[in-house]
C-alpha cells in the first residue's frame, strides 16, 4: 500500500488539493481534520467546554465516529448522523483545534486514521500525518500559503456559499489557529523531517493540484 501524508496549517487548501490529487491517482482520500471537527461538533451539541479535557474525554465514550465513502465522496457520520456539511463552520474549526490538543482525543482517533492506510492506497491530510499518524508514509508534503492569502481564499469560499465574512476577522482566526496548532504540547503542527515544502501563495488551485499530483507520481514510480 502507498501512503501520502499532506500536512499544513488551516486554510492552506490541503483538503481540496489532496482530494483532487487522490482522484487523479485513483487513491482513497482521507480528510482527518473532518474527524476532529466531528468531535468538536459533538462537544458543542452537548454543551461541553472544549477546553475541559476531562469532560471531553468522558464524552468520547458516547461518541461513534465513522467515515464512509458514497459515490467517491467522503462522509462523516457522528452517531449515525451525516454531519459532513454541519462541521464546515468557523466555530467548529476553532472547537476542532481545541479538542485536537487533548491526548485522549488523539489516541481515540489514531487507529481509525491508520486503518485506512492498511487497506488502501491513501492520501491523508491533516496537521500531524507525516510526523505521527503515518510516520512511514512514502511521500510527505507540507502545504502552506501566507496567512493573508489563506484568509482571502476562505472569505471567497464562504461567499460562494452565500455567506458573508469579515476579512480581518477571518485573518485573525487563522493566525490564532496557527499559533494554537503549532504550540500545542501533543503532536504540534510542524513539517516532518522528510516533508517536501509546497507554498501555494502564488499558485491557482489547478496549478497546486497539478504540482502536488506530479510530485507524488515522481516519488512513487
Amino acid at each position: 500500500m502507498i501512503a501520502v501524508a499532506i500536512d499544513g496549517p488551516a486554510g492552506a487548501g490541503k483538503s481540496t488539493i489532496a482530494k483532487q490529487a487522490a482522484q487523479n491517482l485513483g487513491f482513497i482520500y482521507v480528510d482527518t481534520g473532518a474527524i476532529y471537527r466531528a468531535v468538536g461538533l459533538a462537544c458543542l451539541q452537548q454543551q461541553v467546554d472544549v477546553s475541559d479535557s476531562k469532560t471531553v474525554a468522558e464524552l468520547l465514550k458516547k461518541m461513534d465516529i465513522r467515515i464512509i465513502f458514497f459515490n467517491g465522496e467522503q462522509h462523516i457520520l457522528l452517531n449515525d448522523a451525516d454531519v459532513s456539511d454541519e462541521i464546515r463552520t468557523e466555530k467548529i474549526s476553532m472547537a476542532a483545534s481545541k479538542v485536537s490538543a487533548i491526548p485522549e482525543v488523539r489516541s481515540f482517533l489514531l487507529e481509525l486514521q491508520r486503518n485506512f492506510a492498511r487497506t488502501d492506497n491513501v492520501i491523508m491530510d491533516g496537521r500531524d500525518i507525516g510526523t505521527v499518524v503515518l510516520p512511514n508514509a512514502q511521500v510527505k508534503i507540507f502545504l502552506t500559503a501566507s496567512p493573508e492569502i489563506r484568509a482571502k481564499r476562505r472569505v471567497a469560499q464562504l461567499a460562494e456559499k452565500g455567506e458573508q465574512a469579515d476579512y480581518e476577522q477571518v485573518l485573525a482566526d487563522i493566525v490564532k489557529r496557527d499559533y494554537s496548532d503549532s504550540n500545542r504540547e501533543i503532536a504540534p503542527l510542524k513539517p516532518a523531517e522528510t516533508a517536501i515544502p509546497v507554498d501555494t501563495s502564488s499558485l491557482t488551485l489547478e496549478e497546486s493540484v497539478r504540482k502536488v499530483t506530479e510530485m507524488i507520481k515522481e516519488r512513487i514510480e
